[in-house]
């Protein structure tokens, strides 16, 4: 089974490209939505959040407050790598998890969507890193569109890796400051590669 890692920065176009994959057929696993099913029920993982980041982060029903815990890991470097320690390691495990039952199913390429690829170490562990990447001012346009403060933006952007580091570890890189049919177009002829290419082994 192949597996491409797709990868960007926040406001970079990657969930975009990812619904293109997923209407093309692709399996996608979303590691953003296997993290907030650990914060959910992972009783762990609540607890070691709740130790380091204190009861503010909880809601009044006593579960943790996404939304709270952002507010305060992406205005501090410390408190967002002392967030991704806790978490990570649980949700690779239950990604494997994920993997081999899609293996078990016999698909043969899944698309693992995670905005951390690179910074939790997974790049080195798919067999194709796909990153998207557009102009930091587009990306500001993008996430202003979306009702995101400027300063608050430009904060979240501070504390991810450098870009050039991103660009180095990735195989395929996708501009996604084109019109949408453009990239839409290029997302498909990406995957028909992909598939002819898995095809070949």
């Amino acid at each position: 089974m192949k597996i491409i890692g797709l990868t960007g920065g926040i406001g970079s176009g990657k969930s975009t490209v990812a619904g293109f994959l997923a209407e093309l057929g692709a399996v996608v696993l979303d590691a953003d939505k296997v993290g907030h099913e650990i914060l959910e029920t992972d009783d762990e993982v609540q607890q070691e959040i709740v130790d380091n980041f204190g009861k503010q982060v909880l809601d009044h029903k006593g579960h943790i407050d996404r939304k709270k815990l952002a507010n305060i890991v992406f205005k501090d470097r410390e408190s967002l790598i002392k967030l991704n320690l806790i978490t990570h390691p649980p949700i690779y495990r239950r990604a494997q998890v994920i993997l081999k039952g899609y293996q078990a199913d016999g698909v043969e390429i899944v698309v693992i969507d995670a905005p951390l690829l690179i910074e939790a170490g997974w790049a080195t562990r798919v067999d194709e890193t796909w990153l998207t990447v557009a102009p930091k001012e587009v990306i500001i346009e993008r996430l202003e569109k979306r009702g995101m403060k400027r300063e608050d933006i430009e904060s979240r952007m501070r504390l991810q890796i450098l870009p050039e580091d991103r660009v180095k570890a990735a195989n395929i890189i996708i501009d996604t400051d084109v019109p949408l049919d453009d990239l839409k177009k290029a997302i498909a002829d990406l995957w028909d590669k992909a598939i002819v290419d898995t095809n070949r082994r």
